[in-house]
């Protein structure tokens, strides 16, 4: 008779599970089960009531969590694999605060952590930059013996790279007896996401001379690290890796090579890449757009946009981001403004903050300042920000609109009173005024504020290997070469009519001083060492932090003529094509 009843309660168990299983993630199901286990008296059943704790959370809803905790604060016993679930599951379904809770709840109850807990804890403080916490999650580490774990050293690579600890990331990741790769890609992804495009690539080089396989992760981040260098060589050779193995190019890798080639400054080989891929979404069109765009080919944008609209996903948000600045870049105002009333009208898209700086860039570069003013006034419910004033000052700077241009500086420095960039731009719109006194009294503050121009450089790369130049670098081992080369560059170039454009640099000083100041600019040195270094008739390709000036975009177009070869230049706002003595922005930047 007792085994009978044993049974039959195996019975109730089993349907219970069975009830759980039909109800997934579904939370009216899920809690009509918990009624069930309620009314069946098997409350104390851990293995169930863990089903049931997971299931909820995992259905990703705002009300679940919070039945979620309202369930587990019900359990009397929760043991290690309850709350080692229930972390994992959170987690994984991107509820990390409620992660930490449980944790905290898991070391109030004594319950002894395993090394999947702790994975999933310290990925949890990842996800909210929670360096603190952390740091003691680490320590809980190290005392519970796990220091060792390569699923735990992994997950701490990743998150003191994602809290911008990249020195504690590398140190975790180098004493690693065994590096997964995982924690490589979160090397690497560290690197990258922090702007630290060198050490990324430098990191992936040591990985594959190591001869570690990578993924698909490793490729996109690699390739993002491309973009911000200008390393073009490399991006081929992951491009040709795919090839040589043929692997597919889903839309992921499809999007970064796109990225990487538009900018690395070959068009002509995203458009390839883009036309080759079997499925195309929103972001790869958007992508292909913003590669025009910043090329300044606001046509073939354009073309693409409307090809878009025609064949492709509906537009979204960013993608009209980059609409409206390939519009900006090229000129075509009304283009810009007739897809502006589209995103709002057809689209029903409310403008962003984006989108409010690219129409007031795209008013004030075609000089329609006071209908830029005008934009900034009606933005309304959207305040102003730096943004906004940047683009307004910078187009003034552009038309030499003081007027405007000290109402724009006015707003910029109540926003950002210590920025060094506005103080800059304020200064040279003076100074092309001929307002001396005004420009030294800027400067004065400045030097009061302890404010500094942010430094400028251009990289280069040459053999796949990057270098990089900054204004009067000296330290290059060829240095003599490079100057007595870009010197006799330049007396070339004055004998078929070039000038230098005083404007890009100090007013006061003599024209000695000030011819020698524009000659070794960062471009110009990163310039001849490229013409020294590669073959006649290749492509030069150049990277600058900052706006590429006056001078060097004058000069770069005679050097383009005495050296017969084309250059590309991507500076920090676009891209620029120099060929016969002429350049694709047609003097539009």
């Amino acid at each position: 008779m007792m085994q009978l009843k044993d049974r039959m309660i195996d019975h109730r168990q089993l349907s219970l599970y069975h009830f759980l299983l039909i109800a997934g993630h579904r939370i009216k199901p899920l809690q009509q089960v918990h009624a069930q286990i309620i009314v069946s008296g098997k409350t104390t059943s851990l293995p169930l009531l863990t089903k049931l704790i997971t299931s909820t959370c995992a259905s990703c809803a705002s009300t679940s969590i919070l039945y979620t905790h309202q369930l587990l604060y019900s359990i009397s016993n929760p043991d290690s694999f309850l709350f080692s679930s229930l972390i994992k599951t959170s987690t994984k379904h991107n509820f990390p605060r409620d992660s930490l809770i449980f944790y905290r709840h898991m070391l109030a109850c004594k319950t002894e952590c395993s090394n999947h807990t702790l994975t999933a804890v310290i990925k949890a403080c990842g996800n909210l930059s929670a360096l603190g916490i952390g740091k003691i999650v680490h320590c809980h580490v190290l005392v519970g013996g796990y220091g060792l774990d390569l699923f735990v050293q992994a997950a701490l690579v990743s998150f003191y790279a994602k809290c911008g600890e990249l020195g504690v990331a590398r140190k975790v990741f180098d004493e690693m007896p065994q590096r997964s790769l995982v924690a490589w890609n979160a090397m690497i992804s560290g690197y990258e996401q922090n702007g630290l495009a060198q050490e990324a690539i430098g990191l992936f080089e040591c990985m594959r001379d190591l001869g570690v396989e990578f993924d698909l992760v490793t490729m996109v981040s690699v390739l993002s690290a491309c973009s911000q260098v200008g390393a073009l060589g490399l991006g081929q050779w992951i491009h040709e890796y795919i090839n040589r193995n043929n692997l597919r190019l889903n839309t992921t890798i499809g999007t970064s090579l796109i990225n990487m080639y538009g900018r690395c400054g070959d068009v002509i080989k995203a458009r390839e890449v883009f036309e080759s891929l079997v499925q195309q979404n929103v972001i790869t069109w958007t992508a292909m757009i913003s590669v025009y765009g910043m090329h300044g080919y606001g046509k073939e944008a354009m073309e693409i946009f409307h090809l878009m609209k025609l064949h492709g996903p509906p537009p979204n948000s960013v993608t009209f981001i980059a609409v409206l600045s390939a519009c900006a870049h090229a000129g075509l105002v009304s283009k810009g403004q007739l897809a502006y009333t589209s995103m709002i009208q057809d689209y029903q898209i409310a403008p962003k903050l984006e989108h409010h700086v690219s129409v007031v860039d795209m008013l004030g570069r075609a000089g329609l300042l006071n209908e830029a003013y005008q934009h900034i006034q009606n933005m309304n419910p959207i305040k102003p920000t730096a943004a906004v004033w940047t683009a307004m000052l910078g187009a003034c700077k552009m038309h030499k609109n003081i007027t405007l241009g000290v109402v724009a500086v006015e707003n910029l420095l109540a926003i950002e009173p210590h920025h060094p960039g506005h103080f800059v731009l304020i200064s040279n719109i003076y100074a092309m005024a001929g307002q001396m006194d005004r420009v030294e009294m800027v400067r004065n503050v400045m030097i009061q504020k302890g404010l500094k121009k942010q430094v400028g450089y251009a990289t280069i790369e040459v053999d796949n290997k990057t270098y990089l130049f900054s204004m009067g670098d000296t330290s290059h081992p060829e240095t003599d070469a490079i100057y007595r080369y870009l010197d006799e560059l330049m007396e070339r170039c004055r004998g078929v009519g070039y000038t230098p454009v005083f404007e890009s640099v100090m007013h006061e000083v003599e024209e000695e001083e000030r011819v020698h100041a524009l000659r070794y600019h960062s471009e110009k040195l990163a310039l001849a060492f490229g013409l020294l270094k590669t073959q006649e008739g290749s492509v030069i390709r150049i990277v600058k932090n900052l706006r590429v000036c006056e001078d060097c975009h004058m000069a770069f177009k005679f050097i383009s003529v005495v050296t017969k070869r084309k250059i590309v230049v991507r500076d920090k706002l676009r891209f620029h094509h120099f060929e016969d003595g002429s350049c694709s922005c047609l003097d539009y930047w």
